[in-house]
């Protein structure tokens, strides 16, 4: 019988084991062991993770190498998300990505500069042909950094599909060493109606989670009725770091039936928006922990695999019933969580009576609201479920409900600015007021005569504010009338405090130079290698403009040999 029982459950994931993708095509991308910060799938702020992270070893500068023979097809320079990226691509039809990089090799250097200057701008992005940069499997591309949206230094590497979908590279047989299985940090139930409750209760049920000594898990045995689900708190790690990372799959059983199922091979981009319907979107809002949802509602992701249901137990009085998780990660290191449902009809419990307001959105129908001089339209599609909405304006406060309701879609908010005097509309912007202290928080504003908009995927606070302070400027490595000529870079800090930095130009002699930009530290940065700068006397102008149009100046002269 428990041999039966062991084929009924691994069965299956031998049969997903089957792997369709190249082994030894692509090879490790740093002359360093693979230790990961980030694997694939792992849950981040509104989207998945598409590649994976590896630590380089607390430093920049680590020699990037060609994961295989191709040309390198797409090159993307940008302030912020992957930074400094490259994008190879392979005869067998897949694309290699190497993000967050400090520079690229010197050939790509010079021909990504070059349409810097032409541009005259540092952002830039670009498509070269198969026979512009050809590149062999080993050879140098690049140098890691912690360019763009890193949150330190690290590579991010990614394995695309032609169809633009990243795949876990590990199926590609990128070895990580791993054998510590994944650990569950908590487990919840959900009743998912008005009849609904679990354990006598309506509302959401943190559930006592016990290890047991095989390092498996078993909960506190519940009583249940109607409809239910259950979500998990859940991460892996590897031998060599102790990140705690996304694990690979997730797999429910009910009564020894498949129930439900998440794989975390592949996705798209157009879809990886829907993690915000996959976790406990409130819960994660405002305790800042990502619950799984271990059952689907309206939700369009292709990581569902197996879901009977989908996901969701009907649990009926006077039963008993046996519900399992199991949690694996690549190497198929798993563990197990064992449930035990007592269903029991409670009849002196009510049903829940849903809050109410006088404004109910339909999700497939488009929908506008209007107080004062502010509206706000909802498209058809933007929210995933019906409900009530808080809706209210006193003055220039907009309430738009609490963010604990995810979007699909962006929504637009338009204010009518005509009451404000003609010189201060032009320093007005739409500010979502964000923590304990209500921060006016920029959000993208446009103006056509009397009317601001703004489009955004949160519900919440939002204000009008106003941005009458100018950008800051100040150098950070010379001084006024310095000479630079030991000097490699030119670094000068910028700043703005409400609306933010839109903008910079800077120029010596009258000519464009190209000068990098970090927002994390707030820096701009040239470097003279780049050869522009050949004159003894300089004269350095920056000017910086923030979001409603406040610019700066700054003027100095050095000196070079």
């Amino acid at each position: 019988m428990r041999l039966i029982l062991l084929l009924t459950f691994v069965f299956p994931f031998l049969i997903g084991a089957q792997n369709k993708y190249p082994q030894d095509y692509f090879s490790n991308p740093l002359d360093i062991p693979l230790i990961l910060s980030g694997t694939f799938a792992e849950l981040r702020s509104n989207h998945f993770h598409a590649g994976l992270d590896i630590k380089t070893q607390q430093r920049v500068g680590l020699k990037v190498k060609a994961a295989a023979d191709g040309y390198v097809s797409r090159i993307k320079v940008s302030h912020y998300g992957y930074g400094k990226a490259l994008y190879i691509t392979h005869p067998n039809g897949y694309t290699t990505v190497y993000a967050h990089l400090q520079k690229f090799a010197p050939a790509i250097e010079a021909y990504v500069k070059k349409q810097q200057y032409k541009k005259e701008s540092y952002e830039v992005e670009m498509f070269p042909s198969a026979e512009t940069l050809p590149i062999t499997k080993g050879s140098l591309i690049a140098y890691s950094g912690n360019s763009g949206g890193s949150g330190g230094p690290h590579l991010h590497f990614e394995i695309r599909d032609n169809a633009e979908r990243p795949i876990n590279p590990m199926l590609f047989g990128i070895d990580i060493a791993d054998t510590k299985e994944p650990y569950v940090k908590s487990i919840y139930a959900y009743p998912l109606d008005e009849n609904s409750f679990v354990n006598n209760s309506h509302e959401k049920q943190k559930l006592r989670l016990i290890p047991i000594e095989n390092g498996d898990y078993v909960v506190e045995n519940i009583e249940a009725f109607g409809n239910i689900g259950f979500g998990i708190e859940t991460n892996d790690r590897q031998n060599l770091a102790a990140n705690s990372n996304g694990v690979y799959n997730i797999r429910t059983f009910f009564n020894g039936n498949n129930n439900f199922e998440l794989d975390f091979k592949r996705f798209s981009f157009a879809e990886t928006k829907h993690i915000n319907q996959l976790i406990d979107y409130e819960h994660y809002v405002t305790k800042k922990q990502r619950i799984q949802k271990l059952f689907k509602i309206n939700n369009p992701l292709s990581i569902y695999k197996e879901v009977l249901n989908n996901g969701i137990l009907n649990i009926e009085d006077s039963t008993y019933s046996v519900y399992k998780i199991r949690v694996a990660d690549y190497k198929n290191n798993e563990t197990w969580v064992t449930l035990n449902i007592k269903g029991t009809k409670n009849k002196a419990l009510p049903p829940l009576k849903p809050k109410t307001t006088p404004y109910y959105i339909k999700a497939d129908q488009a929908i506008n609201l209007k107080q004062q001089k502010v509206t706000v339209d909802f498209y058809k599609g933007t929210f995933y479920e019906d409900f009530y909405i808080d809706f209210e304006v006193n003055n220039d406060t907009l309430k738009l409900h609490e963010n604990v309701i995810p979007a699909k879609k962006s929504f637009k908010i338009t204010y009518d600015i005509s009451n404000y005097k003609d010189p201060d509309k032009s320093k007005l912007y739409i500010a979502r007021l964000l923590g304990y202290k209500k921060y006016p928080a920029y959000t993208s504003t446009k103006r056509k005569g009397n009317l601001l908009t703004a489009t955004t995927k949160y519900l919440g606070t939002y204000t009008l504010a106003t941005d009458t302070i100018k950008p800051t400027i100040s150098p950070l490595n010379f001084k006024n009338g310095q000479w630079l000529s030991k000097y490699r870079y030119l670094k000068v800090k910028i700043d703005d405090k409400l609306s933010g930095v839109s903008n910079y130009r800077a120029t010596v002699n009258g000519k464009w130079i190209l000068m990098e930009y970090d927002y994390k530290t707030k820096t701009l940065t040239h470097d003279f290698n780049d050869g522009v700068v050949t004159d003894t006397k300089n004269n350095l102008k920056v000017i910086v403009t923030d979001n409603v149009g406040n610019n700066s100046t700054f003027e100095a002269l050095f000196y070079r040999k």
